[in-house]
Protein backbone atom coordinates (compact mmCIF):
# COMPACT_ATOMS: atom_id res chain seq x y z
CA UNK A 1 0.00 0.00 0.00
CA UNK A 2 1.17 3.62 -0.53
CA UNK A 3 0.00 6.93 0.72
CA UNK A 4 0.34 8.53 -2.91
CA UNK A 5 -3.10 9.62 -4.52
CA UNK A 6 -4.12 7.58 -7.78
CA UNK A 7 -2.83 11.08 -9.52
CA UNK A 8 0.41 10.97 -8.14
CA UNK A 9 1.23 7.47 -9.00
CA UNK A 10 0.32 8.07 -12.55
CA UNK A 11 2.21 11.39 -12.69
CA UNK A 12 -1.20 13.59 -13.66
CA UNK A 13 -0.93 17.11 -12.94
CA UNK A 14 -3.53 18.24 -10.59
CA UNK A 15 -3.96 19.25 -7.11
CA UNK A 16 -4.38 17.93 -3.15
CA UNK A 17 -6.37 21.85 -2.52
CA UNK A 18 -9.61 22.57 -2.99
CA UNK A 19 -10.63 25.56 -5.84
CA UNK A 20 -13.11 28.29 -4.00
CA UNK A 21 -15.11 30.01 -6.32
CA UNK A 22 -15.85 33.56 -6.08
CA UNK A 23 -18.98 35.23 -7.01
CA UNK A 24 -16.79 38.01 -8.25
CA UNK A 25 -13.40 37.90 -8.18
CA UNK A 26 -11.24 34.58 -9.61
CA UNK A 27 -11.17 31.14 -8.34
CA UNK A 28 -8.60 30.48 -5.43
CA UNK A 29 -6.60 27.48 -4.15
CA UNK A 30 -6.84 26.73 -0.54
CA UNK A 31 -3.02 25.04 -1.49
CA UNK A 32 -0.07 28.43 -1.30
CA UNK A 33 1.37 28.47 -4.55
CA UNK A 34 -0.67 26.34 -6.90
CA UNK A 35 -0.26 27.16 -10.23
CA UNK A 36 -2.23 24.10 -11.19
CA UNK A 37 -5.55 25.18 -13.92
CA UNK A 38 -8.85 25.05 -12.39
CA UNK A 39 -9.75 22.48 -14.25
CA UNK A 40 -7.65 19.84 -12.73
CA UNK A 41 -8.67 20.01 -9.46
CA UNK A 42 -11.12 17.19 -7.84
CA UNK A 43 -12.65 19.43 -5.62
CA UNK A 44 -14.58 22.66 -6.47
CA UNK A 45 -16.31 24.89 -3.75
CA UNK A 46 -18.92 27.55 -3.84
CA UNK A 47 -17.33 30.51 -1.57
CA UNK A 48 -20.52 31.07 0.49
CA UNK A 49 -19.93 27.11 1.75
CA UNK A 50 -16.80 28.24 3.58
CA UNK A 51 -18.29 31.61 4.70
CA UNK A 52 -16.24 33.81 2.22
CA UNK A 53 -16.85 37.55 3.03
CA UNK A 54 -17.89 38.17 -0.57
CA UNK A 55 -20.62 35.79 -0.18
CA UNK A 56 -24.28 37.68 -1.89
CA UNK A 57 -26.53 35.56 0.16
CA UNK A 58 -25.28 36.85 3.81
CA UNK A 59 -24.99 40.15 2.51
CA UNK A 60 -29.03 40.25 1.61
CA UNK A 61 -27.79 40.36 -2.50
CA UNK A 62 -29.03 38.21 -5.39
CA UNK A 63 -26.94 35.47 -5.76
CA UNK A 64 -24.38 35.85 -8.31
CA UNK A 65 -24.18 32.13 -8.62
CA UNK A 66 -28.24 32.15 -9.43
CA UNK A 67 -29.08 29.91 -6.55
CA UNK A 68 -31.53 30.81 -3.85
Amino acid sequence: MTSECRACRAGLEHCHGALIHHAYLRAECTEDGCATPDGVHALHLDCSAVGCACDPVSSGAVSAHRVG
